[in-house]
């Protein structure tokens, strides 16, 4: 359907990515350097597969050629919050020499400040913090009523109140859920591998981590359940399927063990590059990315792998008749698994894996016995290895340290490490540093510290971490900058960086603002006993959705597979295209039948002008600016005093008001969280 642009121009989201930016980013990411000249000579590297990406930033830097990639989120924020425009009355500007509690987010943060001598961007209002916040904790936008009673609110605590009433929301589990469901990657198929869990194996997994975060378990506890979990039948033992995750297909067994090692140690460790390691050598492949990495062998990658040598996935079947539907099973020591890593393949994923010289089977040199990689521990005597290896990655600091980026990449936009699986353990030290030419490589490795010893001290609580992040002053910096902002600030934080919304949040945006809830079966979830669903936050996986536009929206805003495409925050034409054309957002416009918004039904007979702020209110969490409310109040044929603006009567207010609506979906601050 045409409708008029007299509205979306200003602040719109498709003329954000019109500019480029958005839509170039992702060709910006790939361009300039050619592979031959990254340091990384093998193809069978994931340094050339879906994760190139994060491999390219971290050769660019080392090569002193950022291209960007540093850069890209103080450009995009300086263009969201050029559209964005007119500031709501806020809080006083933080001045970098204030004061800030020892041992605080706020205390090394702000050294840094003084050291660089930055000053940081004023604190964001109370219309953009609740906004920010509300979004960034549970994946919704605030209600109406909810943004007019913190405004109003005088109690000096009420952001700290606002932060605990959040934490405390079922909205909170699924926003989560959702979170970890990608960083685990629970999905029912991998396209990559050919791996299948069936529904009923997702449906488990998402249930295990729904409840976990529902019932606040501890992060370390989460991680050792799944490292440690045997089961006859992953249907029924939900956490028995992310080891499952690690199968791979036509290769000897030791492909799975090695995969299922890479994803422990990118997981709950950060370090992607084991993944590389259990190739070849890092000396000569890692050289200019990773200095662990690069003084690390491939047998020390074989000794982490060992951990898991003993472990069979085995497949079951629920009607023997049908060999096409099955489960897995999770056992160690059984018929075939009982020695350890075996030095006897040359087919399959991974290079050759050959004994050395002179040795044969069932000698000793034949196997790979267990070592943790990082500090050289094995397992007690008669202790199981899977066992072993969730004592010795829970309680490696790294453990805490990884944790604790990962959710500072989310609220951030980028980690105190970044990309945040791409640790160097031999650069974390600020007591001591690394050999120059290498650098720590942490933007702020004694905060990066603190927050896992905070972590730590909280008994793994994830929630309580959380807290410590939004409560802090950097957090609550605004994204806006009034004075002269310079890209080499970005690591220091000094800003509130802007985040589009994800491909979920976007569609529940548009369901709760419009007031139309409507309920969808989804196949395989709540056609097997889970209820039906409103928001596409409590979908269980990222792979189909109920329609009405919402596949659409979901895929166009780059969810990802929890495979071989991750979640992006990429922008593109399409993201524009399917806010200004689809049946989602044009079905919460009618204002007759099933599918009728009730903002729309419940607020047509206001006077234009309380109707415009109520609009803007449910759908921006704010009031229009001045600038905005002429423009609006002209489309309904309100002209206002002074503007000079030529307001022609519409034939149909109805029609006009929709064509507000359909507006302010796509203004930039409806994408973006600010």
């Amino acid at each position: 359907m045409n409708r008029p642009r007299w509205l979306s121009v200003v602040g719109g989201f498709s003329v954000l990515i019109s500019s480029g930016l958005l839509a170039g980013r992702a060709q910006d990411q790939s361009t300039s350097v050619e592979a031959d000249q990254l340091p990384v000579a093998h193809g069978e590297c994931t340094y050339f597969g879906p994760e190139r990406e994060k491999y390219v930033k971290l050769a660019l830097r080392a090569m002193g050629n950022p291209n960007g990639y540093d850069h890209f989120l103080s450009a995009l924020t300086e263009q969201v919050t050029h559209a964005l425009g007119y500031v709501p009355p806020g809080s006083p500007t933080y001045t970098y020499d204030q004061s800030q509690s020892t041992g605080s987010i706020d205390s090394y943060i702000w050294a840094d400040f003084q050291a660089q001598g930055i000053t940081p961007a004023p604190a964001t209002t109370d219309w953009e913090f609740i906004r920010r916040v509300t979004l960034d904790l549970t994946g919704r936008i605030p209600t109406p009523q909810a943004v007019l009673t913190f405004v109003a609110s005088t109690d000096p605590q009420k952001r700290a109140k606002m932060i605990d009433q959040l934490l405390a929301a079922p909205e909170w589990v699924d926003k989560w859920t959702m979170f970890y469901g990608d960083l685990l990657k629970n999905t029912v198929t991998f396209p990559s591998t050919g791996l299948n869990r069936f529904a009923a194996g997702r449906n488990a997994f998402y249930q295990y981590i729904h409840d976990s975060l529902a019932n606040a378990k501890p992060y370390n506890q989460m991680a050792t359940e799944l490292l440690t979990v045997t089961a006859t039948n992953t249907y029924q033992t939900g956490e028995a399927n992310w080891l499952v995750g690690g199968w791979i297909s036509n290769g000897p067994v030791q492909d799975t063990t090695d995969q299922m090692t890479s994803n422990v140690s990118d997981t709950f460790l950060g370090v992607t590059h084991v993944n590389c390691l259990l190739c070849h050598n890092g000396r000569g492949h890692l050289d200019s990315i990773s200095l662990w990495g690069a003084n690390t062998t491939r047998y020390q990658a074989w000794q982490l792998s060992s951990y898991l040598s003993h472990t069979q996935m085995a497949r079951g079947y629920p009607d023997t008749t049908n060999t096409n539907v099955y489960y897995w099973s999770l056992q160690d020591n059984t018929k075939g698994y009982t020695t350890d890593y075996a030095l006897n393949t040359t087919t399959g994923n991974r290079p050759a894996r050959v004994a050395p010289t002179g040795c044969k089977a069932g000698q000793p040199c034949y196997y790979v016995a267990p070592q943790y990689i990082f500090n050289g521990d094995t397992p007690k005597s008669g202790e199981n290895y899977r066992a072993a290896l969730a004592r010795d990655v829970t309680g490696d600091f790294q453990f805490a340290r990884a944790a604790v980026n990962y959710l500072w990449a989310y609220f951030f936009g980028q980690g105190i490490v970044d990309p945040p699986d791409t640790f160097d353990p031999a650069r974390q030290d600020p007591n001591n540093p690394p050999p120059a030419p290498w650098t720590l490589q942490p933007s702020n490795a004694k905060l990066l510290n603190a927050l896992a010893t905070h972590f730590i001290q909280s008994g793994y609580n994830v929630k309580s971490m959380m807290r410590e992040i939004v409560n802090s002053n950097t957090y609550q910096l605004s994204s806006r900058y009034p004075g002269n902002w310079s890209p080499a600030y970005q690591n220091y934080f000094a800003r509130k960086f802007v985040r589009r919304l994800w491909a979920e949040e976007v569609a529940d945006a548009i369901t709760q603002s419009s007031g139309t809830f409507p309920t969808y079966t989804l196949n395989g979830f709540t056609n097997s006993g889970y209820n039906p669903i409103t928001y596409m936050m409590q979908l269980p996986d990222v792979i189909n959705a109920p329609d009405g536009g919402t596949s659409a929206i979901l895929d166009t805003f780059l969810r990802g597979n929890r495979d071989d495409q991750p979640r992006k925050q990429d922008g593109s034409i399409l993201q524009a295209l399917n806010l200004m054309n689809s049946t989602m957002v044009e079905s919460r416009l009618a204002t007759t039948g099933n599918t009728a918004s009730q903002l729309l039904v419940k607020n047509l007979s206001l006077g234009n002008t309380d109707l415009v702020n109520t609009l803007f209110l449910n759908i921006l969490s704010r009031y229009p600016t001045p600038l905005e409310t002429s423009q609006a109040l002209c489309g309904l044929g309100t002209p206002t005093a002074g503007t000079g603006m030529s307001c022609p009567n519409p034939s149909n207010r109805t029609s006009a008001v929709q064509d507000l609506v359909w507006s302010l979906y796509n203004k930039v601050d409806f994408v973006f969280n600010y």
